[in-house]
């Protein structure tokens, strides 16, 4: 609980390369000298998410977002402040000073959304604990994981762990340390009756299942007893730190390879997931036994644009999961299936075979949707017409999902071929359900036409949210203190009626400036920043920008790396190339840092001009009064035509 010192933050984000953590989440590519991919803040068919490994930022244009790899952590997996920097710590291997036991304070600090974390942390070390130190883990649970042919390496690396059969064992240690029941019972560890508590996994072998990064969000518990009556599976229950429906089993472990080979395989279980892992089939995870969710495929999209389905071969349910087909092609991607023989699923057949032979076998026989779904469907009416009628029918509802026109004239042509009919009809079905989709997708009853930007990407987006305005003249000094605060400039000062050049820094001239006429910024955020300035003076420090980038304000650690995202130099190269001669800000730092000074004080003043013209309708207003505010008008004005004219003078020169 104790503060991370400010040393140790510098040592985190100079270790932390934030190319390399945000890959974790999003597939990246090269686009010149950043790096661009899918928002995962967002649904989006076009990447605007762009990490700058140079500047060390990230810039969502889709929402907006933007900041550092510890506002990334904080925005994508709701970690703290102090959570994001303990978690670089751990991933670059920089030692945090020993922890101090938390004071009251602290405790009662701590948010519902850390506490759960922190108690299902407990219970996985617990669990993992049990499995390999108790005589009854030892016993029923670790022979068992044994059995199923689970090597003890593949054991440590999941996690897994046993509650056992005591039915208090994990309730007792857990409120012995102190945590509070009531998380307890939110997280779905332990149960309570009739005042009686007691743990909900009991008898049970435990799968943690973990967030991208690697958080334990909730628990997956297999029973080892025969008795039909008791539930195979137990899942913890929904809470603020776990939707299922948004989590995918063994991502954390696979992304990498998912990534790598630009492919995912999707499975059911939880031990279909640790059986092909440890066959060396890394890139795969599981839904854990729900249907197939829109959020789980973005959650993959964000790696790969490719899933292979790998479906049991005495799966009763398989036509049920042609939805989860009809969603991954709604979505833009491109899906495959794999059927595994009679009697097999991908937990038995990879510890049957070699990995190459596994390999071999998924290879030769995976097939595409469209034959997949025909033959699933053609044995029960090959040789009735008015079946195969409506399995072509459902063939081509499949394909108008598809949001990529030329991808659907693919399997147009493929349907056309595989059932000998005419291409024109199938023209013809699939251009009435196309209609059919995208009135759907617009909330309307019907549609003639499909409009241009849903034909051409049906994410488009065509709602703008309305932003305050924020003065002008703030934004332009603002940046001008952040981007250049520490830089020298030559400036003019007035002793005793003489002129004196004095070099001094960009800060400490606008600082000076603001605080003679008593000025200051009425935007919130920008007089956090100036405050921050004007705390470092007083210490004798000249805050760098990198030095607001480490703030636990994101708010301002956003703004900062929105102003390092766009570059608002002219390149000199391009001006170069074409023999044209042209100078930057930079060029005359001293000018662009008095125009914006200026500029903020014409701004300030025309402000002061306005309130004043609004007190004179005022009708209780004596003459007294009105008379010093013409007077502080006329002195406002003529302040405003001296302003001008310096600002004329820069602007010419």
């Amino acid at each position: 609980m104790s503060k991370i010192p400010p040393h140790i933050i510098d040592d985190i984000m100079q270790a932390s390369r934030i190319e390399e953590v945000i890959g974790e989440f999003v597939s990246l590519k090269r686009a010149g000298s950043s790096l661009k991919g899918l928002s995962p803040f967002t649904d989006e068919k076009t990447p605007s998410f762009v990490v700058s490994p140079a500047k060390q930022i990230f810039k969502c244009f889709s929402t907006g977002k933007g900041g550092t790899v510890v506002s990334f952590l904080m925005e994508k997996e709701h970690f703290s402040y102090p959570e994001a920097l303990r978690w670089l710590a751990d991933r670059y291997g920089i030692q945090l000073p020993e922890e101090k036991p938390a004071t009251a304070e602290e405790l009662a600090s701590i948010t519902e959304r850390e506490s759960l974390n922190i108690i299902n942390d407990f219970a996985r070390d617990h669990f993992m604990h049990n499995l390999h130190e108790s005589d009854e883990g030892k016993a029923v649970a670790l022979s068992y994981f044994e059995e199923r042919g689970f090597r003890r390496d593949i054991i440590q690396k999941f996690q897994l762990g046993y509650c056992l059969n005591t039915g208090t064992d994990f309730t007792t240690h857990a409120l012995e340390k102190g945590y509070k029941l009531e998380y307890l019972e939110k997280v779905g560890l332990v149960k309570t009756k009739e005042d009686r508590h007691f743990d909900f996994f009991r008898g049970r072998v435990m799968f943690p299942i973990h967030s991208v990064t690697g958080r334990v969000l909730g628990f997956g518990g297999r029973t080892l007893f025969t008795d039909k009556k008791v539930a195979k599976y137990f899942n913890s229950p929904e809470s603020i730190i776990y939707n299922k429906s948004e989590i995918l089993y063994g991502l954390y472990y696979s992304k990498g390879d998912i990534i790598k080979y630009d492919n995912c395989f999707l499975c059911e279980g939880y031990t279909d997931v640790i059986s092909m892992y440890q066959a060396g089939i890394q890139n795969v995870v599981s839904s854990s036994g729900t249907s197939l969710t829109k959020e789980q495929i973005k959650l993959i999209r964000r790696y790969t644009s490719n899933i292979t389905i790998l479906y049991d071969g005495d799966a009763a349910g398989i036509k049920a999961s042609f939805r989860g087909i009809d969603l991954i092609l709604e979505e833009g991607m491109n899906v495959k299936v794999v059927l595994f023989p009679d009697g097999e699923d991908p937990d038995s057949y990879s510890k049957k075979a070699s990995t190459t032979e596994l390999e071999n076998y998924i290879k030769e026989h995976t097939q595409d949707f469209i034959s997949f779904k025909a033959n699933i469907l053609m044995k029960d009416g090959e040789e009735d017409p008015l079946k195969r009628a409506e399995l072509i029918r459902e063939i081509v509802h499949s394909v108008a999902l598809i949001p990529d026109q030329i991808t659907r004239t693919v399997y147009q042509q493929q349907i056309a071929q595989t059932f000998g009919i005419g291409e024109h009809i199938v023209t013809n079905e699939l251009n009435k359900l196309r209609k059919n989709v995208v009135a759907k997708q617009l909330n309307t009853p019907e549609i003639n036409e499909i409009p241009m930007e849903i034909q051409m990407d049906p994410s488009v987006q065509t709602q703008t949210t309305k932003k305050p305005s924020i003065p002008p003249g703030e934004v332009a000094l603002i940046r001008v203190m952040v981007k250049y605060g520490v830089n020298e400039v030559q400036t003019t000062q007035f002793t005793e009626g003489e002129e004196t050049k004095i070099k001094t820094s960009v800060l400490e001239l606008v600082c000076h400036e603001l605080d003679k006429d008593e000025l200051y910024f009425s935007h919130p955020l920008f007089a956090k920043i100036h405050q921050i300035f004007v705390d470092g003076l007083s210490e004798k420090t000249l805050y760098p920008s990198s030095f607001l980038k480490k703030q636990e304000d994101q708010e301002i650690v956003q703004f900062v790396s929105d102003l390092e995202s766009f570059n608002h130099e002219i390149s000199h190269r391009w001006f170069t190339d074409h023999h044209i001669s042209t100078r930057s800000e930079s060029d005359d730092l001293e000018g662009t840092v008095m125009q914006a000074i200026y500029s903020f004080k014409a701004m300030k003043i025309e402000d002061r001009i306005d309130e004043i013209r609004l007190r004179f309708n005022d009708e209780n207003l004596e003459t007294e009064e009105m008379m010093e505010l013409l007077a502080e008008q006329m002195a406002y004005e003529n302040a405003k035509m001296k302003i001008a004219e310096k600002l004329g003078r820069i602007i010419l020169r």
